[in-house]
């Protein structure tokens, strides 16, 4: 982009495009990259954020120039500073780093074509890795919308993690990936799953008072057997579809079934450790209706990653500055900070009334 620069005005640099970024998720006044340029111009935005005015063709072909793999060294630096934000009765992190999975499907543009989805429709699929108790998402991968979520995580699979996983992510073989990694996995499996059952584990008073229906050791799979595992049951309010549509899924029953590796874990503790994968999906919500990432700034993949990872950047600001998980009246004050409009003793009074997740 500067070799073709005769004019010597392509002054943009990578820092300064994600701290443009960082605005754009901060002020939600901002909803477009014309929007984020014409802030570019503005007296305040040049002096806090070091940049000069950006025009609309360095802000669109920044995109595709800056390396998107840049950021992940940043977000790795802020992982290893972030907090625990919440617990698990009867779990500690020396027994694994608690990472929900799973993916989100944001819809995409005519012209994307490396995006294409259905006959008539372009998506993108944001595969996250969520750190549970952090609060914070580590990762995400950008594809497009008809790629296995299940070989994405295989490529991005690390040891010493315990993979919560819902049922879509129950392929055997993964499982067994997991496992050979030094991993350990919690994930549903679905209601008419082949198991046998090689032993059934007595339940505690407290593990049925938790809805705990069973505790088995089983073999899971006909044709493909996985190594001996721990089957157990969770008692659930049936969802019964009155309309079923292409991505709605199957109807569920009066009941979960989690598989797991983890012999070492209450049988309760496997039951919240499940119940808290939804941390994942209020994120996703968040990430989209939040932060604004419905709407993408960048079509082509690189530039929809730089959005992505200063998403997580965002997030992870958020709780390194309150020792909270991202929420929205949280955030909302943020913004008020940072547009003058509420002072930095009304921000810390609101932190202070923060009350730590159990």
């Amino acid at each position: 982009g500067c070799q073709r620069d005769r004019a010597g005005n392509r002054t943009l640099h990578m820092d300064q495009y994600v701290s443009l970024l960082l605005l754009y998720m901060f002020n939600p006044i901002c909803t477009s990259l014309r929007a984020l340029q014409q802030a570019s111009e503005l007296d305040k935005v040049q002096k806090k954020l070091g940049c000069a005015r950006a025009s609309l063709g360095s802000l669109s072909e920044s995109a595709r120039i800056f390396d998107s793999e840049l950021l992940k060294d940043l977000i790795e630096e802020l992982s290893d500073q972030l907090p625990n934000v919440s617990g698990i009765p009867g779990f500690d992190e020396s027994k694994g780093v608690l990472t929900a999975v799973d993916g989100t499907l944001i819809e995409a543009v005519a012209n994307m074509a490396w995006a294409t989805w259905q006959k008539d429709r372009n998506g993108i699929k944001v595969h996250t890795q969520f750190e549970i108790l952090k609060g914070v998402p580590v990762d995400m991968e950008v594809t497009d919308a008809n790629t296995d979520e299940k070989v994405i995580l295989r490529e991005l699979l690390q040891p010493d993690r315990i993979y919560v996983l819902d049922r879509g992510y129950a392929k055997y073989t993964l499982l067994q990936g997991i496992l050979d990694i030094k991993s350990s996995f919690v994930c549903r499996i679905r209601d008419n799953a082949v198991f046998q059952e090689i032993q059934n584990n007595p339940l505690s008073e407290k593990a049925q008072s938790e809805g705990v229906l069973f505790d088995k050791i089983v073999t899971l799979g006909d044709k493909i057997k996985l190594t001996p595992i721990r089957l157990i049951a969770i008692k659930c309010n049936p969802n019964i579809k009155l309309h079923h549509t292409v991505r709605g899924g199957p109807e569920q029953g009066e009941m979960l079934l989690i598989a797991t590796d983890r012999f070492d874990l209450d049988a309760e503790t496997i039951a919240t450790i499940y119940k808290r994968r939804w941390t994942i999906e209020i994120f996703f919500r968040f990430f989209k209706h939040v932060l604004g990432c419905r709407h993408l700034l960048s079509h082509c993949e690189n530039g929809i990653e730089m959005q992505v990872y200063a998403a997580i950047i965002a997030c992870m600001l958020i709780s390194l500055w309150t020792g909270r998980k991202p929420s929205l009246r949280t955030y909302e004050m943020i913004c008020w900070y940072f547009t003058g409009m509420a002072s930095e003793k009304e921000l810390l009074a609101h932190i202070g009334r923060l009350q730590k997740q159990d």
